[in-house]
C-alpha cells in the first residue's frame, strides 16, 4: 500500500486492514473468510466496555525520551499522564537514563468547544517549550477537538517555522475507530511523517517494535553474539536523533504483528528496510522461527543455528520434564489478537486444548495485504473446529464462555478480565509482560507458572464463594452470541 507522510492524517483499522470487533464461530471459518475477503464486522446491541485509541497513540510517544506530548483535549482525556510520568521514569531508570518527557492538556471547557481554542493552543506550545525545552513536540486531537474541528494540522507548520525542533500533529480522535489498536499506528505515523529521515547509510541496529522493553538485558545479548548487531527498542527510551536513523537499520522485528503492522511494513516499502513477517517470539517453536526469520533478513543463518542447537541442550529437556503435568489441560484465552493466537500456539504445545480463543479484536489482513501469520499457523498446527471468536473485551461475554466450558485455566493480558475469571473461581494467569513466554528460559518459566497455577486453587475456591457476581442465571444460560448482531445488521 501507499504511505503518504505528507497528510497527518491516516486511515484507521476498519477501513485499511478490514478490522472487525465481533464474530464467533472456528478457526477455519476465521482464516478462510479472511483469506477470500468475505469476512464481515458483526455488531453488538449492547456492550458493556471499550477503549480508547488515543491511549495507545499518546502512550508510545510519551515513552520516547525528553518530548512533549500536548493533547488539546478536556482534562479528563488526560487521566493516564500521570501514571506515564511515573513509569516511563521508572523504565528509564532501570537502563540508568533519565526521561523529561511531559504530558500536558489543555483542558477545553465548554466555552472552547463553542468558540474555539486555538489561541490557547499556540500559547501552551510556545509555553510548553519555552519552559521543558524537549527535543520534539506531539499537538494531539481529541473528540472534542476534532468534532468543532480546530486546525492542529495548520498550527504545527506554523509553529515548526519558529521553533528548531520537530512539531508534529497527531490525530486520535478517539471516535473514529472502536478499535484501540488504530492508536498504535498513529503514533507510528506521526513518527515516520516528522522524526524519521531518508537512510544515508547502514547501521547495524535492529528496530525491535515492543511495549515496555523488559527482556532488554537478554535481547540485546542475543543481538550482540548472533546477530552482531544493537536493538534499537521501540519507543520505550528511544530518543528523536535515535528515531530519526530508523530507516537506516538492518531490519525491523515486533513482538507481535499488531503493534508493528505498520511502521514494520511502511519502513520496508519507504526505505527498504526489511520487515521480519513471522509468528512471534512465544515458546521454542515461536522463538526458533523469530530467530531465523531475522538470521534470514540479515545474513546471519549460521550463526543462528549455532545458537539454537546450542541453547537446545540446555533448555528443551527441562521444558519437556515441566510441561508433563500440563498435558491434557483445558484453557481459554482472552487477550489482544497479537497473544491470543500466539499463546493458543504456545499452550498446544503443552500438550493443552483450548476450549476457547477470544481476541479483543481481529485484522484479517496486515498492512503488506496478507493474514496475520499466526493464525495461518495455528490452522496448520490445531483442530480446525476449534472455537474462536472476536469479544471486544466484553467481560459479559468472557465470564459465559468461562461458565459453559469451566476450563482448568483461564490466560488474559489484560487485568480486568483476569480478576473476573478468579471471582468465578477459576485459576487464571495473568500474561501481563510481553516477554512472559520469551525464548527457552521464559517458556520453562511459564510452563511452570501454569503448574503452581492450576495446581494451587485455594485463593479462587474461597474468593468465589465469598463473591456474589452481577450476572444472572438466565445470561449463563444464553449463547455468548447473544447480543451479537448478524452480519450486516446493526
Amino acid at each position: 500500500m501507499p504511505y503518504n507522510f505528507k497528510n497527518a492524517n491516516l486511515a484507521v483499522r476498519e477501513n485499511r486492514l478490514g478490522s472487525i470487533t465481533g464474530f464467533t464461530g472456528d478457526l477455519e471459518t476465521l482464516v478462510y473468510r479472511s483469506e477470500c475477503g468475505s469476512l464481515k464486522n458483526r455488531e453488538r446491541c449492547f456492550s458493556q466496555s471499550s477503549s480508547c485509541l488515543s491511549g495507545c497513540a499518546l502512550n508510545a510517544l510519551a515513552a520516547i525520551r525528553n518530548v512533549a506530548v500536548v493533547y488539546h483535549a478536556p482534562a479528563g482525556c488526560t487521566a493516564m499522564a500521570s501514571n506515564d510520568n511515573v513509569k516511563f521514569g521508572q523504565i528509564a531508570a532501570r537502563i540508568n537514563k533519565t526521561t523529561n518527557s511531559v504530558f500536558v492538556c489543555t483542558d477545553l471547557n465548554e466555552k472552547d468547544t463553542v468558540f474555539g481554542a486555538m489561541n490557547d493552543l499556540r500559547k501552551i506550545v510556545e509555553h510548553t517549550y519555552s519552559t521543558y525545552k524537549p527535543d520534539a513536540i506531539f499537538i494531539s486531537t481529541s473528540c472534542v477537538s476534532g468534532v468543532i474541528g480546530e486546525d492542529v494540522d495548520g498550527l504545527a507548520d506554523e509553529i515548526n517555522e519558529e521553533l528548531p525542533i520537530p512539531v508534529i500533529p497527531v490525530h486520535c480522535e478517539g471516535f473514529k475507530s472502536r478499535i484501540w489498536a488504530s492508536g498504535f499506528d498513529i503514533s507510528d505515523h506521526a513518527v515516520l511523517q516528522g522524526i524519521v529521515k531518508p537512510p544515508k547509510e547502514k547501521r547495524r541496529i535492529i528496530n525491535i517494535k515492543n511495549f515496555y522493553e523488559s527482556a532488554r538485558p537478554q535481547i540485546t545479548k542475543i543481538f550482540n553474539e548472533v546477530f552482531d548487531a544493537e536493538p534499537q527498542f521501540l519507543y520505550c527510551n528511544s530518543t528523536i536523533e535515535e528515531l530519526s536513523h530508523l530507516s537506516e537499520a538492518l531490519a525491523t522485528v515486533c513482538i507481535c504483528g499488531t503493534l508493528g503492522t505498520y511502521l514494520g511494513n511502511a519502513l520496508e516499502e519507504t526505505y527498504g528496510v526489511p520487515y521480519v513477517r513471522t509468528i512471534n517470539h512465544s515458546g521454542v517453536t515461536g522463538f526458533e522461527t523469530w530467530l531465523r526469520g531475522i538470521g534470514k533478513a540479515i545474513g546471519r543463518e549460521e550463526q543462528v543455528e549455532a545458537y539454537i542447537k546450542k541453547q537446545r541442550e540446555i533448555y528443551i529437556p527441562q521444558i519437556e520434564e515441566a510441561i508433563k503435568p500440563l498435558r491434557g489441560l483445558r484453557a481459554v484465552i482472552g487477550m489482544g489478537p497479537g497473544f491470543t493466537y500466539e499463546i493458543a500456539r504456545v499452550l498446544q504445545e503443552f500438550g493443552m486444548t483450548i476450549d476457547y480463543a477470544l481476541a479483543w479484536h481481529y485484522d484479517y489482513k496486515y498492512d503488506n495485504g496478507q493474514v496475520p501469520p499466526a493464525l495461518e499457523h495455528l490452522l496448520k498446527t490445531s483442530p480446525k473446529d476449534m472455537k474462536v471468536a472476536v469479544a471486544d473485551q466484553q467481560n459479559y461475554e468472557v465470564l459465559n464462555i468461562l461458565n459453559r466450558y469451566k476450563p482448568d485455566v483461564y490466560f488474559s493480558r489484560h487485568p480486568g478480565t483476569t480478576v473476573w475469571a478468579i471471582k468465578q473461581g477459576y485459576a487464571a494467569v495473568f500474561v501481563a509482560d510481553e516477554y512472559t513466554v520469551f525464548g527457552y528460559e521464559g517458556t520453562l518459566s511459564f510452563a511452570k507458572l501454569i503448574r503452581d497455577t492450576v495446581t494451587n486453587r485455594s485463593f479462587e475456591k474461597n474468593l468465589a464463594a465469598r463473591i456474589k457476581l452481577p450476572y444472572t442465571k438466565w445470561w449463563y444460560e444464553q449463547s455468548n452470541e447473544k447480543f451479537i448482531n448478524p452480519e450486516g445488521k446493526r
